[in-house]
């Protein structure tokens, strides 16, 4: 019996490796894609030799428009069929919406927003024939909340790949394609430090984080079970719970003053 088949985007750290070895530790294949190869191969060498397994190293950048073309051929010349599809990458963009050129955001949308689509589009049809599919978008529980001042663009992306996800999982769940939207909240991962927010994030409490293999685990488990959204940690759901109780003005103003705790609004 062939092992199921997993691309993985973002896979060179953080959440995206956490997904890499948990599914290289439940059997299945592996493609791994991110920008810095010397990360990907020396994961895919530890996840061959610990798990027997194939993995496949395919670099490239998704702000790249052909990228998810790119990808998709790759696999396809290779016979290789996608039973998981992993939407992980993603960044943050650091100041307000004005304080950054238009090429900035260009390249954080097509990263975001358009890349999982298209890998989306361009892969579920195979799974729908097949009868069988996983595809889990890395969503955030900033996607639940008002979105703060700062990193303008991130909150509104992740609320967008909620409801992606919740109308792909409803359209797919006959076919026997499951989807889920992952929202994790404060992960421990290089996150803050590519965003330059490490000093500010360091002052949050312990309980407000989670492992990225924690957040990982939930969410096999969510997509299995055929949950459409999925918000790890109950600190996070109980948050998530709260602001939705509140009258937006209120919600509003309780985002703009914690906001300042972690977010940077400096160009």
């Amino acid at each position: 019996m062939s092992h199921p088949f997993s691309l993985i985007t973002g896979a060179s750290s953080g959440i995206g490796a956490a997904f890499a070895r948990q599914l290289a530790a439940l059997g299945h294949d592996l493609a791994l894609t991110a920008r810095r190869t010397d990360r990907l191969e020396s994961l895919a060498r530890e996840l061959r030799s610990q798990h027997g397994i194939q993995v496949i190293v395919l670099t490239c950048d998704l702000a790249d428009p052909a990228a998810p073309q790119t990808l998709c051929d790759a696999l396809e010349q290779r016979g290789l069929q996608v039973d998981w599809l992993i939407n992980n990458a993603g960044y943050g963009v650091p100041g307000t919406f004005e304080a950054n050129n238009w090429a900035t955001h260009a390249d954080f949308l097509q990263v975001l927003l358009i890349a999982p689509t298209e890998l989306t589009w361009r892969l579920l049809s195979g799974m729908r024939q097949r009868g069988r599919g996983r595809i889990i978008n890395v969503a955030s529980l900033a996607g639940h909340v008002p979105g703060p001042a700062g990193h303008t663009l991130y909150a509104a992306s992740k609320a967008y790949l909620i409801k992606f996800s919740q109308s792909l999982a409803l359209e797919n769940r006959a076919a026997g394609v499951h989807v889920c939207a992952l929202c994790p909240g404060f992960t421990w991962s290089e996150f803050h430090d590519v965003t330059r927010t490490r000093d500010k994030m360091n002052k949050l409490p312990a309980f407000m984080w989670l492992s990225a293999e924690d957040v990982v685990r939930q969410g096999i488990a969510a997509v299995e079970r055929g949950d459409a959204v999925y918000i790890p940690g109950r600190v996070n759901r109980t948050i998530k719970t709260i602001v939705q109780l509140m009258p937006d003005r209120l919600a509003l103003w309780l985002s703009a003053r914690e906001s300042k705790r972690y977010r940077n609004t400096e160009v």
